[in-house]
């Protein structure tokens, strides 16, 4: 995962009701309608009492009824999936979703990634937990302290969190762990045994389901991953610790084996380099991974501005790994989990090079205060808008309602799952397509 978003906050707000329509009257004209007459008087009370009443159930009134006029369509009811979408339409219904919150749209696995500085990932993990098989709190980096490994982020777990996730839904809690202990200490020593141990303490101490595990970038730059034996080794290990996770259950969890899920970054080129993880490498680890967590976003950078995760480059990612659909070589696509951004970038595209990511919070500022026209793009299947700021052309990508569905739609396609990064910094209206 990408540890440069650190500093993102998401927008956040009530939903908006309907107005209530104006109260009327009939006193003006009480003592010349036939109902007001005197032998029909009480009759004609009790009626309109009657409709009153009725008036103030439908609408919530002031008696703490639900207000019926609240209970909002989802997305795909409002009719906002579309490529034609105006800046207009976005902030007026973002922050709207479906009270509905129990029914799933997506049938596969879904994990959700939380950051502990984002404190809106966790609240929305409470209010969607329904929608989300597995959520992976980004706490932990288990680090070479001189000749000892040592485990960090216990700080960042939360335990009153937690609780509230197993009273509220059927999610999982699988906190992501980094290796960033030096690979030729861990690997070439034998220590992954004291590594496995560590893990596995950590998880029945705090009661986890399992983890998230994320190595495979730290040993490509580490270099280690173009020689044959130290790529060995690092498989090994990571076949290993999905033995010890599954020989253990989730006393939380209807005694559920603990499970692993490993992150692997997305394929660069039409091509695999020697550090790509590639399918050989996905076949070893199948029996031992309950989950690969596919890096399918960050496709462009500041230097190279565009679209965040182009439709074509997802399938080409996943055909790499898993063969054509046709021929049905991809028997292992049910434990891919392919990943989508709920954040988004704004490049200087004008003049040099320049920009990051951005939040729905920044996104929702920008349209604001640029009142943009969104443009569709349909090689890429994303949406984007062009600002000018001092003199100089920005380009805006964030998902959409449409791009999002469209790459749901691919999963379902390969039968696939998917990982999000991170759900604190999506619009609310996005949970409404899981």
């Amino acid at each position: 995962m990408s540890t440069r978003r650190r500093d993102r906050r998401n927008p956040g707000g009530p939903t908006p009701t309907a107005p209530r329509p104006a109260a009327t009257t009939a006193a003006t004209s009480r003592s010349h309608h036939p109902l007001f007459s005197t032998p029909l008087l009480p009759l004609a009370l009790f009626a309109l009492a009657a409709i009153v009443l009725l008036l103030i159930m439908y609408r919530g009134g002031k008696t703490g009824l639900p207000e019926a006029t609240s209970l909002a369509l989802s997305v795909y009811e409002r009719g906002l999936v579309k490529p034609n979408v105006a800046f207009q339409e976005i902030l007026a219904e973002n922050s709207r979703f479906s009270e509905n919150r129990s029914r799933r749209h997506f049938p596969n696995p879904v994990l959700a990634y939380i950051t502990p500085w984002n404190s809106r990932g966790y609240e929305k993990a409470k209010l969607f937990s329904s929608r989300l098989t597995h959520l992976s709190p980004v706490w932990y980096e288990l680090k070479s302290e001189g000749k000892r490994l040592v485990l960090e982020g216990r700080h960042n777990a939360d335990r009153e969190w937690i609780s509230k996730i197993r009273t509220s839904g059927n999610s999982l809690v699988l906190p992501r762990v980094v290796l960033e202990a030096f690979p030729v200490d861990l690997l070439l020593k034998k220590k992954w045994s004291k590594a496995i141990d560590i893990i596995i303490k950590e998880c029945k101490d705090m009661g986890y389901d399992g983890i998230v595990l994320e190595s495979w970038s730290r040993w490509a730059a580490y270099g280690i991953l173009h020689d044959p034996d130290m790529r060995n080794m690092g498989l090994d290990f990571i076949k290993e610790l999905g033995k010890a996770l599954h020989s253990l259950t989730s006393v939380e969890s209807d005694n559920h084996p603990l499970e692993l899920i490993y992150v692997i970054p997305a394929p660069r080129s039409q091509k695999l380099d020697e550090y790509d993880f590639g399918p050989q490498d996905l076949q070893q680890l199948c029996d031992a991974v309950d989950g690969f967590s596919l890096m399918t976003y960050d496709f462009s950078g500041p230097q190279s501005p565009g679209p965040n995760a182009p439709l074509s480059w997802i399938r080409s990612s996943l055909s790499m790994l898993l063969g054509d659909t046709n021929t049905g070589a991809h028997s292992h696509a049910h434990k891919i989990l392919l990943g989508l951004n709920f954040y988004g970038n704004d490049f200087l595209v004008s003049e040099g090079s320049g920009g990051g990511a951005i939040t729905g919070t920044d996104y929702i500022s920008l349209l604001e205060k640029h009142r943009p026209v969104i443009r569709w793009d349909n090689t890429s299947g994303e949406h984007f808008f062009i600002y000018s700021h001092n003199n100089a052309r920005h380009g805006v990508f964030y998902p959409s309602l449409l791009s999002l569905s469209m790459r749901l739609d691919e999963a379902r396609v390969w039968g696939a799952g998917l990982s999000i990064w991170e759900i604190g910094q999506g619009l609310d209206y996005f949970f409404d397509l899981l």
